[in-house]
């Protein structure tokens, strides 16, 4: 094991839990009932990212009177895609881990490496996701952080630099990303992680993310083991 990596910060949705698509689903389905028809492939690069500033990237593009897009009018399509995801994640009958990241929880726990946990979510959302897995109370996970809890979310380092402040990791070159689309392995670049890893469990492909250089491109978190030994 490297000595020197204290901190270890996972992404949360298609990362460290399962995602079948519900997310793009539900972005797609708040867009569609403000009248905006947008693809699913327009959609899934914007995964990563913030949801209010994904929303408003989308607007941009499809909204064609732009004295429309204002801040109220994308919190108010925030707030639809909120009442779904949350309807989804209270109500789904499982809210299943990916293969190993518990398993690697546990690994890292073990060698005193401390583990959080950082999304485009708002906390509204993660605040469930994380009360259904248990993975704060039972100390799988040392802290959560979502993307409103910051000036601004992915690629921007805020939420990387907050977990740090709060685990007590002042050298970022002691932290290691791992993350499934172009915004986290951004964010750990401009945090200035000792790796920035990609996972191709999520929204992107290997192909896809191949372009965004990332430390290594891994298709279980497994594979972490082997890089940090």
């Amino acid at each position: 094991m490297n000595n020197k990596i204290q901190l270890v910060v996972f992404d949360i949705a298609g990362t460290t839990v399962k995602d079948n698509g519900e997310i793009t689903f539900a972005f797609q389905s708040a867009l569609q009932e403000f009248g905006y028809l947008i693809p699913e492939e327009k959609i899934k690069p914007l995964m990563g990212y913030k949801k209010p500033e994904a929303i408003k990237m989308m607007l941009e593009e499809y909204e064609d009177d732009v004295a429309l897009i204002t801040a109220q009018y994308i919190n108010t399509i925030h707030g639809r895609f909120l009442k779904l995801m949350i309807d989804y994640y209270e109500t789904a009958e499982t809210i299943e881990p990916l293969p190993h990241a518990e398993d690697m929880f546990l690994w890292l726990k073990e060698r005193g490496v401390k583990i959080g946990l950082d999304t485009g979510f708002s906390s509204d959302i993660t605040n469930v996701i994380i009360s259904r897995l248990g993975w704060l109370k039972d100390g799988k996970v040392d802290y959560v952080i979502s993307s409103n809890e910051v000036p601004s979310g992915r690629p921007a380092p805020y939420m990387i630099q907050k977990i740090m402040q709060a685990c007590n990791v002042t050298d970022p070159g002691a932290v290691v990303k791992l993350g499934d689309t172009e915004v986290d392995v951004n964010e750990g670049k401009n945090a200035g992680c000792f790796y920035s890893i990609a996972v191709t469990t999520g929204a992107f492909t290997r192909e896809q993310l191949e372009p965004y250089e990332p430390s290594f491109i891994i298709d279980d978190l497994n594979e972490l083991v082997t890089i940090l030994q």
